[in-house]
C-alpha cells in the first residue's frame, strides 16, 4: 500500500496487531482472536505503543473476541475519561456484545475526520 507505513506490534498463533500509520492518524489494526489466552499480551502491547492521549484500535478484521478481549478495549472498570482506547470499524457483533455486557458506549467509538 502506497503511503502507508506498517509495524508489528505483536503477534501470536491467533492474532497479528499492526500499527498502520496513513495520512498522519497512526492506528493499531487487530486481525484474528482475542481471547483468555493472549487478552493480557493485547493489553500490555497496546500499552507499550501508547503515544499521546489514546490510542485508535481498528476491530474489523477480529474474527473472535471473548469477554477478557473486551475489557482490555474497553476498560470497562476505567472512568470514561480516563479510557485511551478509541475503537475503530466496530462490527455489529462486537457492537452486540458489547450491548449484552453493558458495556456499550457510544463515545468512544472513534470516527476519522
Amino acid at each position: 500500500m502506497s503511503g502507508v507505513e506498517e509495524l508489528l506490534l505483536y503477534q501470536d498463533e491467533q492474532l497479528s496487531m499492526v500499527v498502520r500509520a496513513a495520512a498522519g492518524a497512526p492506528g493499531v489494526s487487530l486481525v484474528g482472536e482475542i481471547d483468555a489466552t493472549n487478552s493480557s499480551a493485547v493489553a500490555g502491547a497496546l500499552a507499550r505503543y501508547r503515544r499521546g492521549p489514546y490510542v485508535v484500535v481498528d476491530t474489523g478484521e477480529l474474527t473472535f473476541i471473548d469477554v477478557s478481549g473486551l475489557r482490555v478495549l474497553l476498560m470497562p472498570t476505567v472512568p470514561p475519561s480516563q479510557r485511551w482506547i478509541r475503537l475503530h470499524n466496530v462490527t455489529p457483533y462486537q457492537q452486540r456484545l458489547m450491548r449484552m455486557m453493558g458495556w456499550y458506549y457510544q463515545p468512544r467509538i472513534h470516527a476519522p475526520t
